[in-house]
């Protein structure tokens, strides 16, 4: 069998194909393309931008013109230099307090100064390229703002939709609303109240009709079918007002005073950076998690980002147009429309333009109510029970509230500070807050440290300790991730005095360093938690420890726990024991959570049984995340009496039928000893379980071997040798065994499963993922972008 493979090296052809020529010939002028799915998710995502443009200029007192001004230029200048290709920008929900407030106190034209001004600050700080560290914002205090603009956008808006007129601060509005109910007026109710259920329930139409009828947005169907309802219902409503364009007012010198300029300009920079970065960095989460591989969508650059929204805030400003930032309303839309490049965020741009110079007299017809209702939905929308359950379970609840209700009650950049401030007090309590406890289990002392063990809690830790009697057996629990050189002086000089006097001291959990429990001139072995993995031994002799003593003087042996087994069963004994005292604490609520919840893997991770594969480190996973079928070879046999093996298709179809995982990854690596072993047998010999099991791999080595398949390649190179190049050919085959197994095919052919083909470089630490099989096979590193959820 081997003897194919060399036959195959020596074509002549093999060098061509395997090492394509550095530049292809020049094939004419290149010719400007746009893709297919970049113009459908253009006219999804124009489709939703149109009304909600509108809307946002409505709830912010801004002439309706600038919401479709800030839309076109979003779509056309923060798409085309922005950072992050899939992300669409325009005016945003998020900033309609700051720009309603704004247009308040200083009127339209300073306010477009007001966002020239922010969207030079924003280039600034682009050019700084201080972007990632407006991530180093808390979450929670980006969600509680975004949740108090939510609640204010509500409010006010839901004058509207009963037919007022809102107030200009949330305590304004939430005194009048006992009297606009009172006289509420019942057309706009009416409109509203169509306008809602539309959104609401076109999202849920059922069947394969409703499949198809959810592709329109829901936010145009709603306000189609409430401006369509309203006229043929002959209401007399206030109704959308776009003043010809030669009477549109552009950005004029600011006027007021300089520090509440200042504020206003830093308000607006802050809200608008904060809000498009943290929104480019969803988008690529989002484009991470699209089903299937998605095509080379670069991840953002954070600091381009900044300076394109620099320059769309500059240019949308001096036209007259609303403030600019990523609206992740739209962007997901453009995500999940399938949009493959930064085209279909510009082409929408274009839409928006032709729709503001033809479109006129259609939009003319949508009743404000409509707008209002459509703008009220979003605004409940930005607070949400996902971001309270996650702040609560990180325990930053209070820091999600006290920002919520300072931009309610105060104003955005007031509620942000006190956010930061809450934020600091929490870190700081944390720091501080340190429980240290004593009891007594069987003989046992257990004093247990939960928190940061620094000087504060020195006193409390001298306390506890002195309660431990002279010469009884401890047990110190540090429960923390760190610890400051008082604290450890303090805990080093008692266990030295505790263990003179006769007494046994043993500190768990974790601890920086090296375990404080052995002093540093030990000659033992001092493994941090997880290294055994390494299948490393401590450098040196090992010496037999010093025996312990007894109360009476006599020596405190204890059986040796390998037994016979020598050596082997010491590393065995003193990996557990390693375990128990190190591993054991940081893992053991989670592992008692899995057992009472049991196991729901998302991933089947098939691979060989090679010692150097660590399934778990090479994918970053814990407990619970992957079902993994381990043999020689990483084989998948065909489904057969005779050729199949229960062992494997059990596990296949448990993990698929029963466990329900989303994803089969069949996983190879350099240097597998079982592709050596395929490559050099022979015919006849003895049938060995070995060569009776390698029998499932003759497939990929006749693969191999096919004169009409191209050889595949690792990361653009050739394979190194016929073993890797088997190896890799083995995964695309194995593949291939998969979709033939029943309950495979049927979860694939509902959409329910995804296969995956892998490549583990055991000496270069390098993965690579199979992102084309029919040239072959072609393998390339993985990166973040290319995996899905």
């Amino acid at each position: 069998m081997s003897a194919c493979v060399p036959t195959r090296a020596a074509d002549p052809n093999q060098t061509e194909r395997t090492h394509p020529p550095h530049s292809p010939p020049p094939t004419g002028p290149r010719r400007f393309r746009i893709a297919g799915a970049d113009i459908s998710a253009s006219i999804a995502v124009f489709l939703i931008a149109l009304p909600l443009s509108l809307g946002i200029a409505l709830a912010t007192g801004a002439p309706l013109q600038a919401g479709l001004v800030a839309a076109a230029v979003g779509g056309l200048v923060a798409g085309r230099l922005g950072g992050s290709p899939l992300q669409v920008s325009g005016p945003a929900a998020g900033l309609t307090v700051v720009t309603a407030d704004l247009i308040q106190r200083y009127g339209w034209r300073t306010t477009c100064a007001i966002t020239v001004l922010a969207g030079l600050a924003q280039l600034g700080l682009g050019c700084l390229r201080v972007a990632r560290g407006a991530l180093a914002v808390s979450p929670a205090i980006v969600h509680g703002m975004l949740a108090g603009i939510g609640v204010t956008i509500a409010v006010a808006q839901l004058h509207i939709v009963l037919g007022g007129t809102p107030q200009s601060s949330v305590p304004d509005n939430l005194l009048a609303l006992p009297a606009q109910l009172a006289h509420m007026r019942p057309a706009a109710v009416s409109v509203s109240v169509l306008t809602l259920a539309l959104l609401l329930l076109w999202p849920r139409l059922p069947g394969r009709a409703g499949r198809l009828l959810r592709k329109v947005p829901a936010a145009l169907v709603a306000v189609g079918g409430a401006t369509a309802a309203a006229a043929l219902a002959g209401l007399r409503l206030p109704k959308v007002d776009l003043p010809s364009w030669s009477n549109h007012a552009l950005a004029g010198l600011p006027e007021g005073p300089v520090l509440g300029l200042v504020a206003a300009v830093l308000t607006t920079t802050l809200v608008c950076s904060v809000q498009s970065l943290l929104g480019a960095v969803a988008v690529d989460k989002l484009v991470a998690a699209r089903p299937g591989l998605p095509p080379r969508v670069g991840r953002s650059n954070l600091d381009r980002e900044l300076l394109g929204q620099g320059a769309a805030n500059i240019v949308s400003g001096s036209l007259g147009g609303l403030p600019i930032a990523g609206v992740a309303v739209r962007s997901s839309a453009n995500v999940h429309a399938g949009a493959v490049s930064r085209n279909s965020t510009m082409l929408h741009g274009v839409l928006v333009v032709i729709a503001t110079l033809l479109m006129v007299p259609i939009l003319e017809l949508i009743p404000l109510a409509s707008l209002a209702a459509l703008v009220m939905a979003v605004g409940i929308q930005m607070v949400s029970l996902n971001h309270i359950r996650t702040v609560t379970r990180h325990r930053e609840v209070w820091v999600y509230a006290v920002t919520t209700l300072g931009v309610v009650s105060l104003g955005v950049l007031e509620g942000v500070a006190l956010g930061i401030a809450t934020a600091v007090g929490v870190a700081l309590h944390r720091l501080t807050r340190t429980r240290i406890t004593h009891e007594e289990r069987e003989g046992v002392h257990h004093v247990h440290v939960r928190g940061q063990l620094t000087f504060l809690a020195v006193p409390r830790l001298s306390r506890a300790l002195h309660l431990v009697p002279h010469g009884a057996d401890t047990v110190v629990e540090l429960d923390g991730s760190f610890m400051d050189h008082a604290a450890y002086e303090t805990l080093q000089d008692w266990q030295k005095t505790h263990t003179a006097q006769g007494g046994t001291v043993e500190i768990t959990g974790r601890h920086p360093g090296i375990r404080i429990s052995e002093p540093q001139t030990s000659g033992d072995c001092r493994c941090r938690p997880w290294t055994p993995w390494r299948n490393h031994q401590c450098d040196g002799p090992q010496s037999a420890p010093p025996a312990e003593k007894n109360p009476d003087g006599s020596d405190r042996s204890e059986p040796d726990p390998t037994g016979p087994g020598g050596a082997s069963g010491h590393e065995l004994a003193r990996g557990i024991s390693a375990f128990q005292r190190n591993t054991a604490p940081l893992v053991r609520s989670e592992l008692a959570r899995l057992a009472r919840e049991g196991q729901q893997p998302s991933q089947l991770f098939l691979t060989c049984a090679d010692s150097r594969l660590v399934t778990s480190m090479i994918t970053s996973s814990g407990p619970g995340d992957l079902f993994v079928v381990r043999n020689v070879g990483n084989l998948v046999p065909r489904p057969g009496e005779e050729s199949g093996d229960d062992s494997v298709a059990a596990a296949i179809e448990y993990a698929v039928d029963v466990l329900r995982v989303r994803s089969i990854t069949v996983c190879g690596h350099s240097g597998c000893g079982a592709m050596q072993a395929l490559l050099n047998s022979e015919p006849g010999g003895a049938r060995t379980p070995l060569k009776r099991w390698l029998r499932h791999g003759l497939p990929s080595l006749e693969r191999m071997a096919d004169d009409r398949l191209p050889w595949g390649s690792l990361a653009g190179r050739a394979p190194e040798d016929a073993v890797e190049q088997l190896c890799l050919t083995n995964v695309v085959q194995q593949l291939e065994h998969l979709r033939a197994h029943d309950s495979v095919a049927r979860a694939l052919d509902e959409g329910a499963l995804e296969l995956h083909g892998m490549y583990f470089h055991v000496g270069e630490a390098e993965a690579y993922l199979l992102t084309e099989t029919d040239a072959g096979g072609v393998f390339d590193r993985v990166r973040e972008s290319d995996l899905t959820a």
